[in-house]
Formats: C-alpha cells, sequence, structure tokens
C-alpha cells in the first residue's frame, strides 16, 4: 500500500510493511503409533468436555494421547487414557486428575452409528489426534482393527520397497 502526502514540500511516498504470515499448527497432539499397531478406517471429528485448567495445559502442550481411546456408555462418548498435566501454578482449590474421563460431543445420529460399528463388528475407536479448529478443541479419532504381528512385518517391508523403489527412480532419472 502506498500512501502519498500531498502537505509535505515534496511528495513522501511512504510504503507500508507487508503483514507476515506466521503459519501456527493447530495441531496438538499426535497418536503415531496407531497407524502401527491398528489398521485405521472411517475417521470422525468430536469436541471435547474441558475444564478450565485442562484448555491452559493444552495451550502449553502438556497432552499426551498415545495410550487413549474412546468408549460409548449410555449411548455417550468418552475419552479414556488422555493424560493432560495440569500446571505449577494451577489453582489449589481445583483437584487435577490427569487422567480422567472426558465426554466427547458428537452428533446423535453418529453416537448410533459407532454404537453399532462397536458392538455388531467389534472394532475399537482410536484416537489419532487433538488439534484446535477455532478456539475449540477437537479430536480426530478412527475406527480401527488391531494388527497382528506379521500384519505390521507385512507393513514394514511394503514401506522399504516404496523407499527403495523411490531411490533407485531417482537414481535412474540422474
Amino acid at each position: 500500500m502506498i500512501q502519498i502526502h500531498d502537505n509535505a514540500p515534496y511528495n513522501v511516498v511512504i510504503m507500508a510493511k507487508k503483514k507476515s504470515k506466521k503459519s501456527y499448527s493447530n495441531t496438538i497432539a499426535l497418536n503415531k503409533k496407531a497407524r502401527h499397531e491398528y489398521t485405521l478406517g472411517e475417521k470422525f471429528e468430536a469436541g471435547i468436555s474441558l475444564q478450565g485448567w485442562e484448555v491452559k495445559s493444552i495451550r502449553a502442550g502438556k497432552v499426551n494421547i498415545s495410550d487413549c481411546y474412546v468408549f460409548i456408555k449410555n449411548g455417550e462418548a468418552y475419552l479414556l487414557g488422555a493424560e493432560i498435566q495440569p500446571l505449577n501454578a494451577a489453582s489449589s482449590h481445583v483437584v487435577c486428575d490427569p487422567v480422567r474421563d472426558r465426554k466427547l460431543l458428537l452428533h446423535r445420529k453418529q453416537l448410533d452409528k459407532l454404537t453399532g460399528l462397536v458392538e455388531r463388528t467389534g472394532v475399537s475407536l482410536i484416537a489419532t489426534a487433538m488439534y484446535w479448529k477455532a478456539c475449540w478443541v477437537k479430536l480426530e479419532f478412527c475406527v480401527g482393527k488391531g494388527k497382528k504381528l506379521h500384519d505390521k512385518r507385512a507393513d514394514i517391508k511394503d514401506r522399504d520397497w516404496q523407499r527403495s523403489k523411490e531411490r533407485l527412480l531417482k537414481h535412474n532419472a540422474r
């Protein structure tokens, strides 16, 4: 943007600074182990019911979702095993339980679908990511089925083969 001042004895051109675009990652925590341990299917997004101290701890990055999963009880979804460590400066009048069950906020149709999947097919609901969406904390979880040891080995072989194939193509292109 250029501004020209006419009231100066000569024309002065002032260039405004460009605003720097800071790219903040919205991701709070990832569960990288889930892709190795489970065959993941359909993804779902849910809000999480949190207390104030939990939101402050999440902003500070004190979250671990590597061993957590979603379970459905009495028609409601809960996140079990997610660890949110309280800050040292947390209020003394609030009892902080880092591994409490947290209620997930889903639509009734989604809950019914998930209940049917879990009861009929025996799949698990595995948390894969926690992230900010606007000012709300969201949880991404997937329908997953546990892998056997030979499945994991096959995946590792496939991954290694893809890497070596890319290397060969890269060197042949030169």
